[in-house]
């Protein structure tokens, strides 16, 4: 005689939580009867069975209707997902009480904590019987059916025939993974595959162990189910959405994955928005296709009220030696640009770019070998009016760049080969003739180790060819070489010895274009060397108080620089593609370049001194940092405001405050003594308790350094929107209780008296539901016309999806 094996399956526990009525009220009851079936005392009698196979964990999944609720509040929560079935070739053991077999009948009958067990996989249950005339299994009675990974599906009544593939079962409980659960009042199996329910109950919320008859948070109460194993999938028909037991929202069907899927071909929640300025009333439908186990295509369609549709596509695809990802779209777009002026003032005429319109943003890596990568980077759009119009990610900022790369990694060394592009999104003030196209550029660096002189070589380069359709086009070779070689002596001082070597040979035309604005027009070929050598000494001076809980360090700080002095650059004609903006604050005070690159040079004698102390005592700290540069020359070449305009530079400061684990400041500043004002301020101040947090911050500059480039200021010197101060604060806060949660920002432009941006969050989560409120509004301005305000509300329902609404 034979019988079909038991089914595999896998599963997870999560942990309890919150109350619910219905269909949960049937976990309490299965953790009784489990520790029931499992306890197998010493009169069981060991007989060999000749050849049951087990019982599949495929069983249908039911939930009892409401009488049954009360007969299972004391069950356990039991995990159910159905995997490979154990092999026929396993031999079939029974442990019960007592065991009789009905010659005449040839019914066999296990009763008393019957254990059948193939493999892994067990069946436990009152009473057992196996007719072999017919072949139908049938166990009553507290029934459990374990699988190799632990799950449990428990029932009242199974009966199996056709080798285990056709069955009914009655009063049906079972958790799967992710904290699903579903419930039926009967279920009828067919082929092994599908099983049919009858009001059918699904959640994947906690149930109140107090309070098992209290409905869970939300559920889907179904007049039919069917669970398809082949394909994974739950369907409902006629079913409602009810949240504490009420019904808020009716589906003729629905159809999802099963819990256990992490990824499968099928429609995903939709989208519904009501308003929006471009789009008007617009709804997106996506659809998932899971290719293979590595690669996946989500198509998602748009439909609006104001403009044409869009089709969007995204590819992905996760390899053994690398990744791609392509997001692309193609829409037809019937708004059109107005003119408008500028943040300088011109007239902008309008712009007639309607019509099919589309963008494609793509990452690639891939691995060549274990030193060698290679990967592109690909962000393209036909016009920002269009990103704007669709939402597309993106918009509302100044460019689009693009990159492709080859890249390597040795012991102590990098090297990278890479060409970019850049699309100006913002027509009204960057033109795209006026952009860059680097191709190519190459950067090296080298770390060596220690040498026989306890020094350590460096060495790196960034070359590069760039062309410009409207503005100077360069080519720059460039090595940087620089050797450290650190020591003390027995007076604790800390000194480091820099010798360092920056030369630069460069090739450019078209020097009277932007952004250098030479008074020449002829190709030059020039180029730039300079040797520098540095002296730097810490002088730690430590001491402890407060009883041995604090400490005190007390650091002078000395360097002294010496080098050529590099003069003005315009009059050698050098381009400057990477220092275009100069930054001396406390964090450059001892560089030997404070240039963000390095087509610019500090050169001359200079020296910098500072002061560094830090306290810090039972959680207390208190750390500051104050200094200046004093330098032989001074290069008038300098941006203005750069607080080195004189041999003694502007002071600089910085001082971090920490009174205790709730509160952070730290504020760092550059003040001139000459004309009574500070250049450059910023604090930063971040304060909570576990149910609050605010962060704020503040930063002053009485220039706006990005606009100095805009016009030719050799001439007529920066545009007024370049002296109009960067003044501006920012401050928000979140807050969380229990399951709610708030958070809220704000960034506000004290020199214009107009916010920047503002946006804030309200939530609630719970173990199987989230709700966000998001309300996002920026207060720029692109192509003429100001960003929109966006209002998001996501709900997210656990092992179904996130649905959200756009505003």
């Amino acid at each position: 005689m034979q019988t079909p094996p038991f089914a595999s399956s896998y599963a997870r526990s999560e942990r309890p939580h919150a109350p619910s009525r219905g269909l949960i009220g049937a976990a309490l009851v299965m953790s009784h009867l489990g520790r029931r079936a499992g306890a197998i005392d010493s009169r069981r009698a060991l007989a060999a069975a000749t050849t049951l196979a087990g019982v599949s964990a495929a069983l249908a999944l039911i939930l009892p209707d409401r009488n049954a609720y009360a007969a299972m509040q004391r069950a356990q929560q039991p995990i159910v997902v159905v995997g490979k079935p154990t092999s026929k070739n396993a031999p079939d053991t029974f442990v019960a009480d007592q065991v009789q077999t009905d010659t005449k009948t040839n019914i066999t009958t296990w009763t008393g904590n019957v254990q059948v067990w193939q493999g892994d996989q067990a069946m436990r249950a009152d009473v057992i019987t196996y007719d072999r005339n017919s072949g139908v299994l049938a166990a009553r009675g507290h029934v459990a059916i374990t699988e190799p990974d632990g799950s449990t599906t428990y029932s009242d009544y199974v009966e199996l025939s056709d080798g285990m593939k056709d069955g009914i079962t009655t009063q049906m409980y079972a958790r799967m993974q992710n904290n699903a659960k579903l419930a039926a009042n009967g279920s009828r199996r067919t082929a092994g595959q599908i099983n049919d329910m009858t009001h059918a109950v699904y959640t994947a919320c906690e149930i109140c162990l107090k309070h098992p008859e209290r409905a869970p948070f939300w559920q889907f109460q179904a007049f039919d189910a069917t669970q398809d194993h082949e394909h994974q999938r739950l369907e409902f028909s006629h079913a409602w959405l009810e949240f504490f037991g009420y019904p808020v929202f009716y589906m003729p069907i629905f159809s999802m994955s099963d819990p256990s899927v992490k990824r499968q071909s099928g429609f995903l929640m939709p989208g519904i928005s009501p308003h929006d300025r471009y789009l008007g009333t617009y709804l997106t439908v996506p659809y998932f296709w899971a290719i293979d186990k590595q690669s996946d295509l989500t198509v998602q369609g748009l439909v609006s009220t104001r403009t044409g549709p869009q089709i969007t596509g995204q590819y992905r695809n996760l390899m053994n030696f690398g990744s791609l990802s392509v997001l692309g779209a193609v829409a037809y777009d019937t708004h059109r640009q107005g003119a408008f002026t500028n943040t300088f003032g011109n007239s902008v005429s309008a712009q007639d770019d309607r019509g099919l319109q589309g963008y494609v943003f793509a990452q690639g890596m891939f691995d060549i070998n274990r030193n060698w990568r290679a990967g592109a980077n690909v962000n393209l759009a036909s016009s920002a009016n269009y990103m704007r119009d669709y939402r597309i990610s993106g918009y509302g900022s100044q460019t689009l760049n693009s990159n492709v790369y080859l890249e390597g990694f040795g012991v102590g060394s990098y090297a990278r080969l890479d060409s970019q592009y850049y699309q100006g999104l913002n027509q009204g003030v960057i033109s795209d003739s006026a952009l860059p196209f680097v191709l190519p550029r190459f950067t090296y660096a080298f770390q060596g180790q220690p040498d026989v002189l306890g020094g350590r070589f460096s060495a790196q380069s960034t070359d590069f060819d760039l062309y410009r359709p409207d503005g100077v086009s360069d080519q720059r070779a460039q090595l940087q070489m620089n050797w450290n070689r650190p020591f003390h002596n027995r007076l604790g001082q800390q000194w480091l010895l820099t010798l360092r070597v920056d030369s630069m040979v460069y090739r450019a035309n078209e020097l009277y274009k932007q952004p250098l604005y030479y008074g020449t027009g002829h190709n030059q070929t020039t180029g730039q060397v300079l040797p520098t050598v540095a002296l730097k000494m810490n002088w730690p001076f430590l001491r402890t108080f407060a009883h041995g809980n604090g400490t005190q360090i007390l650091e002078p700080i000395v360097q002294a620089i010496a080098a050529p002095n590099t003069g003005n650059s315009a009059n050698d004609y050098l381009p400057n593609e990477d220092s275009l903006s100069y930054e001396f604050t406390d964090s450059t005070l001892f560089s030997l370049n404070r240039n963000l690159g390095t087509d610019r040079l500090d050169g001359g004698l200079r020296g910098n001194v500072g002061l560094h102390t830090n306290w810090t005592w039972r959680g207390h700290v208190i750390d500051m940092l104050v200094g200046e540069s004093l330098q032989e020359h001074i290069d008038h070449n300098q941006l203005p405001y750069s607080g080195l305009m004189h041999h003694a530079s502007d002071p600089v400061g910085r001082i971090r405050f920490t009174p205790n684990r709730f509160v952070d400041l730290t504020a760092r500043g550059r003040y001139d003594p000459w004309h009574g004002r500070v250049d450059f301020g910023e604090g930063l101040l971040s304060a909570g308790v576990p149910l609050l947090h605010v962060n704020a911050g503040y930063i002053y500059q009485p220039v706006t350094p990005y606009y100095y480039y805009a016009t030719n200021y050799r001439v007529s010197g920066p545009t007024s929107i370049y002296y109009t101060p960067t003044n501006e604060v920012t401050a928000g806060f979140s807050t969380h209780y229990k399951e709610y949660h708030v958070s809220a920002y704000a960034r506000r432009s004290l020199s214009r008296k107009a916010f920047v941006a503002v946006g804030g969050d309200l939530g609630y989560s719970n173990d199987c539901f989230g709700l966000d409120i998001l309300a996002i509004k920026q207060y720029t301005y692109i192509g003429g016309q100001q960003r929109n305000m966006t209002i998001l509300f996501n709900f997210t329902f656990k092992t179904i999806g996130t649905f959200g609404i756009n505003g």
